[in-house]
C-alpha cells in the first residue's frame, strides 16, 4: 500500500544505499578500525564476510581498513580464497594488546553506527511536516477491524493521528484502555531509523525490537531499518531515571529512552498515578520533548540533541483531575471509556475461542452471558469487563485439554469461571436475588 511505501519513502530508500567506499562511508576511518579490531580480537579467526554481516559495511570499505591493519602487524590473514570475502582473519599480538584496551573501554561489537549528523538530517526530513496526515479508509478499517464497540474511541484516536495531538483516556479496569490505544500507532505512516547512532565515537542504540516492528522492505544500507510508526507504553513501573537515556558498560551502548524511541509514534503513560513516584514528576519531564519535539541526551558529558516527536496518551482508571491544566493542554483530546454491554464481552469472549481454534456450541456462549445478565433476569449481575473475556478463553482451553474434551462444554466453562479470581471476587461481594429479596423484606 502506498501509505506504507509512499513516493517520500521511495527516495529516500534510494538515498540510503549501502556505502561501497570509505570515501562514502559517513563515518571515520579511525572508528571502523577500532570496531574491526575489537571484533577480529573477539571472534578470533574470522572471514571479511563475516564482519561485513556483524557490521553491516560493504567488503571494499573493510579490504581499505584490513590491508593497512595488516601491513601494521595488528591482524594477520590465515586463509581463503580469490575473493577477499573469503578471507579468514586472525588477531595478532599487537593487535590484541590495542584490542584489550579498546574491549576495556568499550566492549560494543555489533553493527556499525550511522553518525549523527546523518542520522539527524534524516529524521529531520521525515519528520518535518508530517501532520496533518491523510488516513485511508482502509487503514482506519484494518487497525480497528478487532476492536469491539469502543466507537467514540476510535473516531477520538483517528482525529488524534491525523493532527498528531495528544490524548487523555480514562475508564474503570477492563474497559480496553490499553487495547484501544495500542491501535493508535497503525494509524501513522512508517519511517526509517538507525540501529544505532556514533556520536564523539560513542554508540547510542536507538532500534528496539521490543517496541520497533520491521517492515518487509528494508533499505540497501543494513545499518537503517524501515519500522512501522511505533507504540511505546511505560507503566507503573515507570521512573524519572527510566526517561533518561543510560549507559549499560556490559554492551558499551547508551540505550535511549521510552521518550526517544516513541518518536514518530505514540508513547503512552499507563496507569498513570499508579507509579511509586510522583506522576507530576513524570509529566513534568516530559514537557520539554512534547514542546520542542526534540530532547537533550548526555554522552560523556557532551549535549547531544535527539529527535522526541510523538503523540502522548495517558490512561489511568483514576480521576482526571490527577492532572493538572499544563499536562492536559499537551492532550487536549480525551476518551472516556464506559463499561462494555454484555453483547460486546461474548463478542469478545467468542473471538478469542475463535482464534484459538476450539470448538463450542451456543449453549458456551449463554453460560458465559448468564454471569453478566442482571440478576432480574436470572443473571449471576457481575460487572462487564473486557479484562475477562481473553483470560476465561485461555483457561477454558486448558481445562479442556487436562479433562481430554474434544471441545468446550458448559461444565468447562463453569470450572473456569470459578478458578478466575476477579469473577470468585465479583461473585463473594455481589449479593444474590435470593440476598436481595431477603434484605428488601427487612427493610
Amino acid at each position: 500500500m502506498d501509505y506504507y511505501h509512499d513516493t517520500k519513502m521511495q527516495k529516500l530508500f534510494k538515498i540510503l544505499e549501502q556505502p561501497r567506499s570509505l570515501e562514502d562511508m559517513d563515518l571515520s576511518e579511525n572508528f571502523i578500525r577500532k570496531l574491526v579490531l575489537k571484533i577480529i580480537a573477539t571472534y578470533g579467526n574470522i572471514p571479511v564476510s563475516r564482519i561485513s554481516e556483524i557490521t553491516g559495511i560493504y567488503v571494499d570499505i573493510l579490504e581499505e581498513v584490513l590491508k593497512p591493519m595488516e601491513r601494521e602487524e595488528l591482524i594477520s590473514p590465515i586463509g581463503g580464497g580469490f575473493l577477499f570475502a573469503s578471507v579468514t582473519y586472525t588477531i595478532k599480538q599487537l593487535g590484541r594488546s590495542q584490542a584489550d584496551k579498546l574491549l576495556s573501554e568499550n566492549p560494543y561489537i555489533g553493527m556499525a553506527p550511522v553518525s549523527y549528523d546523518i542520522y539527524y538530517q534524516v529524521m529531520e526530513a521525515q519528520i518535518k511536516g508530517r501532520f496533518p496526515i491523510k488516513v485511508p479508509k482502509e487503514v482506519i478499517d484494518k487497525t480497528f477491524k478487532d476492536v469491539v464497540g469502543n466507537e467514540n474511541g476510535k473516531t477520538t484516536l483517528v482525529e488524534s493521528a491525523i493532527g498528531g495531538k495528544g490524548l487523555f483516556i480514562y475508564g474503570l479496569p477492563g474497559t480496553g484502555k490499553t487495547f484501544l490505544t495500542s491501535k493508535m500507532s497503525d494509524l501513522l505512516p512508517p519511517l526509517v531509523i538507525p540501529r544505532y547512532i556514533e556520536f564523539s565515537e560513542q554508540v547510542i542504540q536507538l532500534y528496539d525490537p521490543d517496541f520497533h516492528k520491521e517492515c518487509p522492505e528494508q533499505p540497501k544500507d543494513p545499518r537503517w531499518v524501515k519500522i512501522y510508526a511505533p507504540f511505546v507504553f511505560t507503566g507503573s513501573e515507570l521512573t524519572t531515571e527510566k526517561l533518561e537515556t543510560n549507559f549499560d558498560p556490559h554492551k558499551g551502548v547508551y540505550e535511549t529512552s521510552p521518550i526517544i524511541k516513541a518518536n514518530g509514534g505514540v508513547l503512552l503513560l499507563d496507569d498513570l498515578g499508579r507509579q511509586k513516584e510522583d506522576h507530576n514528576a513524570l509529566l513534568n519531564r516530559l514537557i520539554v520533548p512534547l514542546e520542542n519535539k526534540k530532547d537533550m541526551i548526555y554522552v560523556k558529558g557532551a549535549p547531544m540533541v535527539v529527535h522526541s516527536h510523538f503523540i502522548p496518551a495517558f490512561s489511568t482508571n483514576l480521576d482526571i483531575t490527577i492532572m493538572d491544566e499544563a499536562h492536559l493542554r499537551r492532550a487536549p483530546l480525551h476518551i472516556s471509556l464506559e463499561s462494555p454491554t454484555i453483547d460486546e464481552i461474548v463478542e469478545v469472549f467468542e473471538k478469542n475461542l475463535n482464534e484459538m481454534g476450539e470448538k463450542y456450541g451456543p449453549e458456551v456462549l449463554d453460560r458465559y452471558r448468564l454471569v453478566y445478565r442482571p440478576v432480574r433476569e436470572g443473571g449471576e449481575g457481575l460487572q462487564p469487563t473486557f479484562a475477562h473475556a481473553r483470560d476465561l478463553a485461555q483457561m477454558a482451553q486448558a481445562i479442556r485439554i487436562r479433562k481430554d474434551e474434544e471441545e468446550i462444554s458448559v461444565e468447562t466453562m463453569d470450572e473456569s469461571l470459578k478458578q478466575h479470581v476477579l469473577i470468585a471476587m465479583q461473585r463473594r461481594f455481589t449479593p444474590t436475588l435470593f440476598e436481595r429479596v431477603i434484605r428488601k423484606k427487612r427493610d
